[in-house]
């Protein structure tokens, strides 16, 4: 990992469309569910995360604190933030927040990921 650029105050944006699988099946209207949104702001830390880790390293996802604020019509395009707070050894804390294509925040939180070494960790 390169901790020397792997610093607090990064960011990365990503607008994503919602879809069909993204739904809150529990409920009769298509609404955005709130498994989904954790997945695109776990997808975002990711992506965030990637070009510091060296060869045979990736991130995995260790704990999660959302809250899902407001509700969101399938259809509409989601747009999560992804702020890195904080580098210790090799776990990494984000602050993560959704917004709807109307402008209105739908999600906040915090996130944790480890990086992993993937030679070691498929051997285990």
């Amino acid at each position: 990992m390169k901790t020397e650029s792997l610093m607090p105050g990064l960011t990365r944006t990503q607008t994503y469309e919602t879809g069909e699988r993204m739904r809150a099946t529990q409920l009769q209207s298509d609404v955005f569910s709130t498994p989904a949104m954790i997945g695109l702001m776990e997808g975002t830390c990711v992506r965030l995360t990637e070009p510091f880790l060296d060869e045979n390293e990736q991130t995995v996802g260790i704990h999660v604190d959302v809250y899902h604020t407001a509700a969101t019509k399938i259809g509409q395009s989601v747009t999560i933030t992804a702020e890195l707070l904080e580098v210790k050894g090799n776990k990494i804390r984000y602050a993560v927040t959704a917004k709807n294509d109307s402008g209105t925040q739908i999600g906040h939180g915090t996130h944790w990921r480890a990086v992993i070494n993937t030679k070691k960790f498929s051997k285990e």
